[in-house]
């Protein structure tokens, strides 16, 4: 039922999208993958702003998160409670932006299943009647990339953009308490050196990964990576969109 349903409300849609595209680009099998990342990312636009705008507002109130964690250190039940009512009164719920990700994450699954059938001829078979069969794709990219053969010059490139897209994200992650004594806030601590550690991490297996892959894969990975980037640079910077103040 649910593997029907899959297929039915993304996968195939998405692959005929994919071929309308092909058909259209001039037969470039570069261009139609760059048009359905970037129509698939215009649709779920308002789900990564308001999960990004949630990011926001969370580091935002951190600092008052954590005068609330000092303040009850000795009694987890009531910092607890005093946690939960500030998140009511400030009208925040920290998990906001978890079903948001998980509709990111199908979504981003079934691109990658499209574009493998894509690359491995197997287009033609899932199509719509409206949907003109090209018969065999033309993997060549702008007449020099065969998208179908991995590229390390594309992998690095996509690795180098990723990293960009991991600090912008850093720079949105709550702030860690202070630490007022001398005794060191554990977690804390491992979580501000994990997320240090993340920054190079993911762009360095970005490439790792990206350069065994077919390049068609790393094209969308790229694309979809930079218009991340540009729609995090226009959330950190919109000031019109105002963020509760912490309560007193």
């Amino acid at each position: 039922m649910l593997g029907t349903l899959y297929n039915t409300v993304l996968f195939q849609p998405l692959l005929n999208l994919l071929v309308f595209f092909y058909n259209i680009l001039w037969h470039d099998f570069g261009l139609a993958i760059i048009a359905v990342t970037l129509v698939t990312r215009l649709i779920l636009y308002p789900s990564y702003k308001h999960q990004l705008e949630s990011q926001k507002r969370m580091s935002a109130l951190q600092p008052k998160l954590n005068e609330l964690k000092e303040k009850h250190k000795d009694n987890k039940e009531a910092q607890s409670r005093a946690m939960m009512d500030f998140y009511k009164e400030n009208k925040v719920n920290p998990f906001s932006s978890c079903l948001p990700l998980i509709v990111q994450l199908v979504v981003i699954l079934a691109l990658y299943q499209v574009f493998i059938q894509g690359l491995n001829g197997e287009a033609v078979g899932n199509l719509y009647g409206f949907i003109s069969n090209p018969g065999k794709l033309n993997y060549i990219f702008l007449q020099f990339l065969d998208l179908s053969q991995p590229s390390i010059y594309l992998a690095v490139l996509t690795g180098a953009v990723q990293f960009v897209q991991s600090k912008m994200a850093l720079s949105l992650q709550p702030k860690p308490a202070p630490q007022t004594s001398g005794k060191k806030d554990f977690s804390s601590t491992f979580s501000t050196t994990m997320s240090q550690q993340m920054l190079y991490f993911f762009p360095v297996i970005t490439v790792i990964i990206g350069a065994r892959l077919a390049s068609g894969l790393v094209l969308y990975w790229l694309v979809s990576t930079l218009f991340a980037v540009l729609q995090q640079y226009l959330v950190m910077k919109n000031k019109d969109n105002p963020l509760p103040l912490p309560i007193k």
